[in-house]
């Protein structure tokens, strides 16, 4: 959880793939914590950019693809959660830090059904 605190501006908020929104990287933490010593402890995360948009300087918009693999420990077993993520990032003091981040489950929006990303629209260039 120190690495994730790390990743946060002490004033970040953060919405997490169930639409909870917290606000300081002492409530981001607070909200991972305890999954990821339960559910999600021998779970895997792979992200791949999709863009950035620089706001100006030491400010930029990142959307990306996030793919949890989830394992054993989670009560539903092993299977794989697509979401997109979009994240301002801002540079204070030479480190560039997460400012506000949103995780969205991929959901086919007639059914509800959650969708991986090879299911979801491809991302106009």
């Amino acid at each position: 959880m120190n690495a994730l605190a790390a990743l946060f501006h002490p004033d970040a908020r953060f919405v997490n793939r169930f639409g909870r929104y917290v606000r300081g990287v002492d409530a981001i933490v607070a909200m991972h914590a305890p999954i990821h010593t339960t559910v999600y402890s021998d779970s895997v995360m792979d992200n791949e950019l999709i863009d950035v948009l620089p706001l100006g300087e030491g400010v930029s918009v990142v959307h990306f693809w996030s793919r949890l693999a989830l394992g054993k420990a989670h009560p539903a077993g092993a299977h794989t959660v697509d979401t997109v993520i979009l994240a301002v990032l801002t540079c204070e003091e030479g480190a560039w830090r997460f400012h506000a981040f949103e995780n969205v489950t991929l959901l086919d929006p007639r059914t509800g059904r959650t969708m991986l990303r090879a299911q979801a629209s491809p991302v106009a260039g």
